[in-house]
């Protein structure tokens, strides 16, 4: 016999309560119809209850219902959605052989055929041809903002081989392209791609189709490049079909060639660009150090990705480094409209670096730069690098010896936080002899500093390896600012210095540092967090959403990429030093700038160094570009870092945090692990982390 329920009354209510919840919400296929008609996607709803799409999708297929704290709200939407769109009276069936007239919503334009959209904010009529396709279940967690009416599909796609193009936000287009040419003219005709410019003066951002290798193939691309030259040189041969197909059909590449990022355009049509910018996905486009794990994900991750760094950053065009240099330029373009005699022409752009490149003072340039050869140049050249530092283990003093842990502290984008407010160079170099220093001056100083003494335990501020300088040497504006400073009388012997000057990289730097804390904030690391707190943050973040976690790394990349192609060198094996170089032929080939950056980013770091010897007593290990090692009696941070009385970090010296130049762990090794590499003349800060982790040397 069953047993009897204790209140019968309560329960007839709960089961009474339990059968009303059945029918407060309409059936799975009317939640499906009345989203569809208001041109809602699976995304737009999930955000607005706050749940993921997974949720709504099982809710619209019966296969789960809204819990409790989420019904009322979708109860509401669903009503509020059926006043507005009624469902349609039956209508008497037709003979089967007479299909049924398509109809069209009257608000939204005609949609060409090949163009079906599912998923995209609005709903897309259904054809024979054009099956309609839902959301994918991963999206960005934010919504897109501002969205530019030209490009209603967002900044970017990945297509795959079946034709199914992933957009941002859940989107999927069908691409109906089995060429090349076909995928350019459905890119720039009917896919609703692209990006509004980042400013006024600037360009839009061309739309971005990243290829899936099963896509390439199916466009008549190799998988992989074949061959032990399109290895070599990274792009297919001119005589490639696919090449000569591109050229048939009126189109062009940049000197590039068709390699990983290749760029299809033509001349502009009045002010409209015709332009195309793809990635290949098997062709290496993106590379596990910038982008880590993004190649090996589903189509719709690698959108996700994609589009929340182009949203946040800028479409990609390259790697980062690349979409590093050509955000400065989006951000400070070069020219800009103005009237000459009532007419509009173009002019140029003030705080930008113009449309023209600049010569280099010839300490400023490399040895193979003309500017160099062609003059004979032999007075030497700015050395302003990162650090690369170990102190000499006959330095270490027995108490050091004895503390049981080594902790590696990173410095947040370093070179980021360098670039704020940093004041560089906008016209050529003029030369001046025994000049007066001036630190609001940017440019290149001959000066002697090898008589000035600083602590043997401490790196010196002066040079890369942190060593006494041996005699004059030059040196960015920073540096002998800094050795000014520390109270040491300054008088170069020469210079070169720029007389137009301005903030350049600030609109840089804002814009990656959003990105950044944006980032770190959606894996859970947030402002306001306690130095214990951010440490666990830090532990996990990279867990939290591994496609969150790529594109911080890219952000990342961007910086350190962004700031090294400010002085890209030559490639391949029959370049000879004098000749000229693509890169040396841009705006954006400012090897000044770049020392500006690393030089006040390397005299940041000291003045922590040195601040932390006042507040401590501590002495560093260690220091490569943005990484230093302490010996620590506990393994975090917490255990050496100055705090006051009341638990507050005391300034000057390092600090906790996410925001650019602070601090956060890095790794944490045993004290005689440490003591081993230096005697063996390693730098633990380039092993700290463990496994395979090494650092790079500040580019």
């Amino acid at each position: 016999m069953s047993s009897q329920p204790s209140d019968p009354l309560a329960a007839v209510d709960a089961l009474l309560a339990a059968v009303e919840a059945g029918h407060l919400l309409p059936v799975p296929a009317e939640r499906v119809r009345l989203r569809e008609a208001a041109g809602l996607t699976q995304a737009a709803v999930a955000q607005a209850l706050g749940v993921r799409i997974p949720s709504i999708q099982a809710w619209e297929e019966g296969r789960a219902e809204p819990k409790p704290e989420r019904l009322q709200a979708y109860r509401r939407l669903l009503e509020g959605l059926a006043q507005r769109y009624p469902a349609p009276a039956p209508t008497p069936s037709r003979p089967q052989d007479t299909p049924p007239a398509p109809t069209a919503d009257p608000a939204l334009p005609p949609t060409p055929a090949t163009d079906t959209i599912a998923a995209a904010g609005r709903p897309a009529p259904r054809t024979p041809h054009t099956p309609r396709r839902h959301a994918v279940q991963q999206a960005a967690k934010r919504p897109t903002t501002a969205a530019d009416p030209r490009f209603p599909h967002g900044p970017l796609a990945v297509l795959d081989g079946d034709g199914s193009a992933y957009g941002v936000d859940g989107i999927v287009l069908e691409c109906p392209a089995t060429t090349l040419i076909e995928l350019v003219e459905w890119t720039l005709k009917e896919s609703g791609l692209g990006a509004a410019r980042l400013n006024r003066n600037g360009k839009d951002s061309d739309p971005l189709i990243v290829l899936t290798a099963s896509a390439a193939v199916k466009l008549g691309l190799p998988e992989r490049l074949e061959g032990r030259e399109e290895r070599r040189s990274l792009r297919l041969a001119n005589d490639h079909p696919v090449v000569q197909q591109i050229g048939k059909a009126k189109w062009q590449l940049t000197q590039r060639g068709f390699g990983p990022w290749p760029r299809i355009y033509r001349a502009a049509d009045g002010s409209a660009r015709q332009c195309v910018q793809l990635a290949i996905l098997s062709w290496d486009a993106l590379d596990t150090r910038s982008w880590p794990g993004v190649a090996a994900m589903h189509p719709a991750d690698i959108a996700r990705v994609l589009g929340t760094y182009a949203q946040r950053v800028i479409t990609p065009r390259g790697s980062t480094a690349v979409s590093g240099l050509e955000l400065m330029t989006a951000l400070r373009p070069p020219t800009k409209a103005v009237q000459e005699n009532g007419t509009w022409v173009s002019g140029h752009n003030p705080g930008s670096l113009g449309s023209q490149p600049l010569a280099p003072a010839p300490p400023e340039a490399i040895a193979e730069h003309p500017v160099v050869v062609n003059s004979g140049w032999s007075g030497g050249f700015l050395s302003e690098e990162a650090y690369q530092w170990v102190r000499d283990p006959a330095l270490l003093s027995d108490a050091e010896c004895l503390l049981p842990y080594a902790v590696g502290l990173d410095l947040n984008t370093a070179f980021l936080a360098a670039a704020a407010r940093l004041t560089v160079g906008l016209s050529g170099p003029d030369h001046f002899h025994r000049p007066v220093f001036n630190k609001k001056i940017p440019g290149s100083w001959l000066a002697d500093l090898s008589g000035i003494d600083l602590d043997p335990c401490l790196p010196s501020p002066f040079t890369p390896d942190g060593t006494r300088p041996a005699g004059p040497a030059w040196y960015q504006t920073h540096t002998l600012a800094y050795a000014q400073e520390l109270g040491y009388d300054v008088q170069p012997f020469e210079a070169y210095l720029r007389r137009e000057t301005g903030a350049y990289l600030d609109p840089w730097h804002d814009r990656l540092k959003t990105a950044y804390l944006d980032t770190l904030a959606d894996l859970g690391v947030t402002a306001g967090l306690t130095d214990a707190d951010f440490l666990k943050a830090m532990e996990v973040h990279q867990q939290a959403d591994p496609a969150m976690a790529a594109v911080l790394a890219a952000i990342k990349a961007t910086v350190k990429g962004g700031i090294g192609k400010l002085r890209e060198r030559p490639q391949g094996r029959t370049y000879r030093d004098g000749d000229p170089w693509p890169a040396m032929q841009r705006p954006t080939w400012r090897p000044d700038i770049r020392a500006a950056v690393i030089s006040k980013a390397r005299v940041n770091m000291h003045r922590k160094l040195a601040n932390m010897v006042k507040l401590t007593g501590l002495y560093p290990l260690a220091v490569l570009s943005d990484c230093v090692v302490y010996p620590s009696p506990g393994p975090s941070p917490l255990d050496f870092l100055p705090y006051d009385a009341s638990g507050k970090p005391l300034m000057g010296g390092f600090r906790l945090g996410a925001t650019p130049g602070l601090a956060k762990l890095e790794g944490v090794q045993e004290m005689s692990w440490a003591v081993d590499l230096m005697e063996k003349g390693l730098n633990p800060a380039r092993h700290i982390k463990g496994g395979d982790a090494v650092l790079d040397d500040g580019e």
